[in-house]
C-alpha cells in the first residue's frame, strides 16, 4: 500500500508541474499590424497565444466602439499589446474603468513620430522600434520566455530593416522625388523612401476630400508636378483617380498593411512592402 501511495504522488506532482509549464500566456493585440508584430515575437514560445481584439480588416479604428465579444477578449487577456500614439483611444474608457490585471505594451514608446502622426507601423524602420519594444515587453512579464522573444525579435527587425534599405535607395536613384499622398499613413513610406510629400489629400481621417480641396490640389501639382499620387489601398480611390485625371500625374496604390486578412502568415508585412517597394521602383528606380 505504502508504494501505491507514492506512486500516486509523484504522478500528482508530476502532471501538477507539467501544467504549470504549459500554463497559456494570452497576450491580446489590439491592431492588425500589431498583432503581425506580437505574432512574429512570440512565434517560437508554443505557451504563448496572441490573439487580435478588433476585426483584421478594420484598419486605422479611430472611431472603433468596442463589442461584448472584444471586451471578452480583454477580460481573458494577461498582456495586451497596444500601437499608442491615439489609434487605439477607443481603449480609454475601458482602461478608466475596469478592473483587471492585464499590463499593457505601448510599442510606440520612444519612436517619434512624423508630425504628430500615430501610423508608424507603415514604416519598416519604425515597425523594427515597434517589434523590439513589444520583445521588451513582452520579456519584463515572461522572463522564461525573454530569450526567445528578443531572439526572434532580432531576426524580424533585420528583415524590417532590409526592407527600409530597399526603399531608402529610391531617394538615392531619383531627382525627381514629389509624391501626393491620399493618406498621412503613406507619410512614413515615403519618409523611408526619401521622397517629398507636396500634399495630403485627404486631411480629415474620415471625411473624403471636398470640391473645394480638390480644385486647390489639382492648381497645386500643375505648379509642382509630382511624379506620383499614391492611394492608400484601404480607402476609396475616387479622389485619386480625379486628381490623376485633371492633372496627368500617374496613380498608384499602396498597402499601408493596417488591415489584412485574419489568417495572414507570418510575413505578411514582409510580402505587402516588397510589393510596394516594386511599385514605387517602377517609378522611381530608372530617372
Amino acid at each position: 500500500m505504502p508504494r501505491v501511495t507514492r506512486f500516486y504522488c509523484a504522478s500528482f506532482f508530476f502532471c501538477t508541474a507539467h501544467a504549470v509549464a504549459a500554463e497559456e500566456l494570452r497576450v491580446l493585440a489590439t491592431t492588425f499590424p500589431v498583432y503581425l508584430f506580437t505574432r512574429n515575437v512570440t512565434r517560437d514560445c508554443p505557451n504563448v497565444r496572441v490573439d487580435l481584439l478588433i476585426p483584421a480588416q478594420t484598419g486605422c479604428p479611430h472611431e472603433y466602439t468596442l463589442t461584448p465579444q472584444d471586451l471578452q477578449k480583454l477580460a481573458k487577456a494577461r498582456i495586451i499589446v497596444r500601437n499608442g500614439l491615439g489609434i487605439d483611444a477607443f481603449l480609454h474608457e475601458y482602461f478608466a474603468r475596469a478592473a483587471g490585471n492585464a499590463r499593457v505594451i505601448d510599442c510606440s514608446a520612444g519612436v517619434k513620430p512624423l508630425r504628430a502622426n500615430p501610423h508608424l507601423f507603415a514604416g519598416p524602420k519604425e515597425a523594427a522600434m515597434m517589434v523590439r519594444n513589444i520583445a521588451a515587453g513582452l520579456s519584463a512579464q515572461d522572463a522564461d520566455n525573454a530569450n526567445a522573444y528578443n531572439a526572434a525579435a532580432r531576426a524580424y527587425a533585420d528583415r524590417l530593416l532590409e526592407l527600409n534599405r530597399r526603399l531608402a535607395a529610391l531617394g538615392g536613384l531619383t531627382r525627381r522625388k514629389g509624391v501626393v499622398l491620399q493618406h498621412d499613413a503613406l507619410a512614413y513610406i515615403a519618409d523611408s523612401a526619401g521622397l517629398s510629400v507636396v500634399a495630403v489629400i485627404q486631411e480629415d481621417e474620415d471625411t473624403p476630400p471636398s470640391a473645394g480641396r480638390l480644385v486647390a490640389l489639382t492648381r497645386r501639382m500643375q505648379s509642382e508636378k509630382p511624379v506620383l499620387i499614391i492611394s492608400d489601398l484601404q480607402y476609396p480611390d475616387k479622389p485619386v483617380r480625379t486628381l490623376s485625371r485633371e492633372t496627368g500625374v500617374p496613380a498608384v496604390g499602396l498597402d499601408t498593411v493596417a488591415a489584412g486578412p485574419a489568417d495572414a502568415p507570418l510575413d505578411y508585412y514582409e510580402a505587402v512592402m516588397t510589393v510596394n517597394c516594386q511599385t514605387l521602383e517602377t517609378y522611381f528606380g530608372q530617372q
